[in-house]
């Protein structure tokens, strides 16, 4: 079984570098752009529309298999401690209320991204969008199933609340993320 990571970024950007110090930077990079990406917002309810979900799926294309899980899991990590990383907060509370399904659904789409990434599903247009696609319903899933739990309502109702608002602007993340993906994906310096 291969256990390499095949991260685009430290395989074409960052190789020069040792693999120890170049994974620290990628999983605190992310982190940190991820808390940023919380806090840049707008304040719908239940559920606020940030640009978590375009960081979460660079992330998952771009950072391999080992270090796209590994960000996302420390990034829930530091907010399940309390941390405020997240839109409104942090805690253990926080995760299990009516956005936290989609915070979850941030490490499942990481990591299934992650592992299209590792088969190349990052290095064309056409592939990079069903990955996107995935990825996005991944999120959209774990978050609308926990919001309708959390909240009593009917999925149906959820989508309402926490899908219909959201739309246009994950298309737009997502044709954001086709351009810079494949072309990343392709960079090779030598």
């Amino acid at each position: 079984m291969n256990f390499s990571n095949n991260s685009i970024l430290v395989d074409n950007y960052l190789k020069n570098q040792s693999n120890l110090l170049s994974s620290i930077i990628l999983i605190l990079t992310g982190t940190i752009l991820l808390t940023l990406s919380a806090k840049i917002s707008v304040p719908f309810y239940p559920v606020p529309m940030t640009l978590q979900t375009l960081l979460v799926l660079f992330i998952g294309l771009t950072y391999g298999r080992i270090l796209a899980p590994l960000t996302l899991a420390l990034y829930l990590f530091q907010g399940a401690i309390g941390l405020p990383v997240f839109a409104n907060g942090g805690g253990i509370v926080y995760l299990l209320g009516p956005t936290g399904g989609y915070l979850i659904g941030f490490l499942l789409a990481a990591t299934i991204l992650s592992y299209l990434s590792n088969i190349g599903w990052n290095r064309n247009y056409v592939l990079t969008f069903i990955s996107l696609t995935v990825g996005t319903i991944t999120i959209f899933s774990c978050g609308l199933l926990q919001l309708s739990l959390v909240l009593n309502k009917t999925i149906a109702e959820s989508m309402i609340l926490g899908l219909m608002p959201f739309i246009y602007g994950e298309i737009f993340k997502i044709l954001i993320l086709l351009i810079i993906i494949p072309l990343l994906s392709k960079r090779n310096i030598s």
